[in-house]
């Protein structure tokens, strides 16, 4: 697919996401990664606000749910804009990606592109 990422520490700037990913056309998208267990998302404050601050550009929300290793996992993907409403009602709220394991992840990162 041509995508090149770069895994994201930052210490300078809190809440900047987990993951760059430069797509084929050089675009930019930021993505925050997160697991859970159960429906609530844990996005700290700082996170929520560099996600409500950039909503306008490419940056999304990757949540990879598993319960336990008999069930299958499940991957959800949020738009930025959702930040809010995320943290405080978990995967409850629709996505805009679902999908149950195996993943497709080139058609996770194909919305992604899609949608600068």
């Amino acid at each position: 697919m041509g995508l090149k990422s770069t895994r994201i520490e930052s210490t300078a700037t809190a809440g900047v996401p987990d993951l760059c990913i430069c797509d084929k056309k050089g675009f930019f998208h930021f993505i925050e990664l997160k697991v859970i267990t159960a429906y609530k998302v844990g996005l700290r404050p700082h996170q929520i606000s560099w996600l409500t601050r950039h909503s306008h550009a490419s940056a999304w929300i990757m949540i990879r749910k598993q319960k336990n290793p008999e069930t299958p996992a499940e991957l959800f993907l949020y738009q930025a804009q959702d930040a809010i409403e995320l943290a405080e009602v978990g995967v409850k709220l629709e996505p805009y990606v679902h999908q149950l394991s195996p993943f497709h992840l080139d058609k996770v990162f194909q919305a992604i592109t899609n949608n600068p």
